[in-house]
Parts: structure tokens; sequence; C-alpha cells
């Protein structure tokens, strides 16, 4: 499948527009599975059942505070739309970036028929994860996610509606939007994306990658919705 997807990266290159953090970061070298720094705190998922394919947890706030990525943890950012909730995102992921000394890449991809090849293009790049954020996104991922499960995805502001077990969510009742024809929830609400709430969304995300908790949403809400 390889050359393939070689071909339509190729063609993505004129699609998306791609910025690196540190330039001069080499990717193609050697890089050890990246791991967790710190633990998760109390109160973010039940330490003694793991959540099911698909399931949605509902940490206590801030218990995501103590685990951190490695350095240099390689990480592409994948980002389509220029509304107000996407760039609160984009600019929450970037802080994260670079208060974490993580190496952060950005594909930014222009219309809906670029999503595809971009997201591609990311898997290409060879990062530890791939984090996304806008709405425009979201029907490609869950056409591309199922064919590539050993790439690991990070949905922040949005979920989608099937995930395979190596696309986690980071969610809450003011985004919850899933593509397929679903249409915009009803408590959609554009000002929900603040910069707290989306820097926790980031936070919660990765910290649940990096101890294996995959395949699920985390849901930011509380008191936990059902």
């Amino acid at each position: 499948m390889r050359p393939p997807l070689r071909a339509v990266a190729m063609l993505a290159a004129t699609a998306a527009l791609v910025t690196a953090c540190n330039a001069g970061d080499d990717w193609s070298q050697p890089h050890p599975a990246p791991s967790a720094i710190g633990t998760l705190g109390p109160g973010f998922v039940d330490p003694s059942t793991k959540p099911a394919p698909e399931a949605t947890i509902t940490p206590q706030p801030g218990s995501w505070a103590g685990v951190h990525p490695p350095k240099d943890y390689r990480v592409v950012l994948l980002t389509a739309g220029d509304d107000k909730p996407t760039t609160s995102l984009v600019a929450a992921v970037k802080d994260w970036a670079d208060d974490e000394d993580v190496a952060l890449r950005t594909i930014t991809v222009g219309t809906a028929k670029d999503a595809v090849p971009s997201i591609v293009k990311a898997m290409e790049m060879g990062p530890d994860l791939i984090v996304t954020a806008g709405n425009d996104l979201i029907d490609a991922l869950a056409m591309v996610t199922p064919n590539h499960l050993d790439e690991k995805f990070l949905v922040v502001g949005a979920e989608l509606a099937e995930p395979t077990h190596n696309v986690t969510a980071v969610d809450w009742s003011g985004a919850s939007f899933r593509g397929e024809g679903l249409g915009m929830s009803s408590t959609y609400d554009a000002g929900s994306f603040t910069a707290e709430r989306c820097a926790a969304a980031i936070r919660a995300g990765v910290a649940a990658v990096l101890n294996d908790l995959t395949g699920i949403v985390v849901w930011l809400d509380q008191p936990p919705r059902g």
C-alpha cells in the first residue's frame, strides 16, 4: 500500500500548507516509542476497568494535569477551516506544543477535496500522533482511519460516529459534531470553544492517548451526560 500512499501524498503537497515549529527536526531518524511522563490523577478513569471501545469517559477536571509527553514528541496538527472554534483549537494545540517541548508540524487543509490527501500526507510524515481540528475533517477521517490502524489520531472539539481503536476524541456538549450526514448537534455552541476549554481538550486527549486509553471519547462536561 505504501507506493500509492506516497503518490497521493505528493498531490497533497500542493493542497496543504506544512509548517514546523522546529524546521531542523529530522523525523526520518530512529525514534523510541513514546511513553507518558507522570501519571493520571484520581477521577480520570476507573483504574480497575479499561473503557470499552467507543465508550465515553468524563474525567474530573485537572485529573490529566500530571501527564506530559516525552521531549520531542512528534505531532502533526491537521487543521481545516478559519472559523473561531477551529482557530481557538489550533492556538491551544500550538501553545501546548510550546509548553511541552513537542516537535509540532502543521498541515492546513485548503478545501474539502484536499482532506483525504492531507491526512495521507500527515501519516507519511511519521508522527507519534496526528491531532485534528476542524469539523471539515471528520468525514475524511471516518474514511481513512479504519484502514490505518497503526496510526494514532486525536480529534479535538468533535468526534467520529464510529471510531476505531486508533481514534480518540475530546468533546463536550457545545461541540460534538460527528459528520456522516448527522448534521450539527442541537447543543452546538461556538462560544463554548474558550481558550480554557481548548487547552483542556488537547491536554486531556494526549493524556488519554499516552496511557493507551484510545478509541474512546473524553467528555469534558461536568456533571457526566446521561
